[in-house]
């Protein structure tokens, strides 16, 4: 049995280029489909906060028009209600990654708000890399690949394939004239090699232990890529 840490966002909003603060969090597919994958094979998941707060969902993530119906936006809510780990999370500045297999990020907005600027998370992030453990980061959790650069130098995800919530992705909710940064434009500013699939169908990109998944959809299968890596 592995033990897989998912770092998951405490911000409950993202602040725009006008100020304003839109509703937002984690999105809920990219916490359960993961979750199903890994606990579903037996593996032990422990979720981590800056400061150990209680994640907060995007709601919108919980509409059935996302989720392809009300059958399934139920069962998502409902695995989100089953999911303890959520209830308990462990303060993100204590983190031992000696005391876990693999790394995972989900996204939301919200990373987008706290772990783009959070030195915690871009060590433990550089410590994965360098570990050669198996890192996953999803849709906008990316943007927490953005604070490895915090400290002057040069990111360590800086040449690496990757792929992240697309500008046309953003366009397409209605959010992209509205952002400050948009995701893809600052990983390639990072130095990364971007991987823009189709909007909104699965893409997956591995190269060397970092592992991307480029929207919601892309969530279950980056978790299936990860799975034969863990022991």
């Amino acid at each position: 049995m592995a033990k897989i840490l998912f770092v998951m966002t405490g911000a409950d909003h993202w602040t725009l280029a006008d100020g304003t603060e839109h509703p937002t969090g984690y999105w809920a597919e990219e916490f359960t489909a993961p979750h199903q994958v890994f606990t579903g094979a037996g593996h032990e998941i422990t979720v981590a906060t800056p400061g150990g707060v209680v994640p907060t969902v995007d709601r919108s993530s919980l509409a059935p028009e996302v989720n392809g119906g009300q059958e399934q936006a139920d069962r998502i809510a409902a695995a989100l209600e089953a999911a303890t780990e959520l209830k308990h999370p462990v303060e993100l500045e204590n983190v031992r990654l000696d005391e876990y297999d693999a790394v995972f990020y989900p996204g939301g907005h919200g990373p987008m708000e706290d772990l783009a600027v959070n030195d915690d998370s871009a060590r433990l992030l550089t410590d994965t890399l360098n570990s050669g453990k198996p890192l996953g980061v999803v849709c906008h959790a990316p943007a927490a690949l953005l604070a490895t650069e915090r400290w002057g130098g040069t990111s360590p995800f800086a040449g690496y394939r990757l792929t992240g919530f697309t500008n046309t992705e953003e366009s397409q909710v209605g959010l992209a004239d509205k952002a400050a940064w948009l995701l893809q434009d600052r990983l390639i500013a990072l130095g990364a090699e971007f991987s823009e699939g189709q909007p909104w169908a699965p893409n997956v990109v591995v190269d060397r232990n970092l592992h991307t998944g480029q929207n919601p959809a892309s969530s279950g299968p980056l978790a299936e890529e990860i799975l034969p890596l863990l022991k």
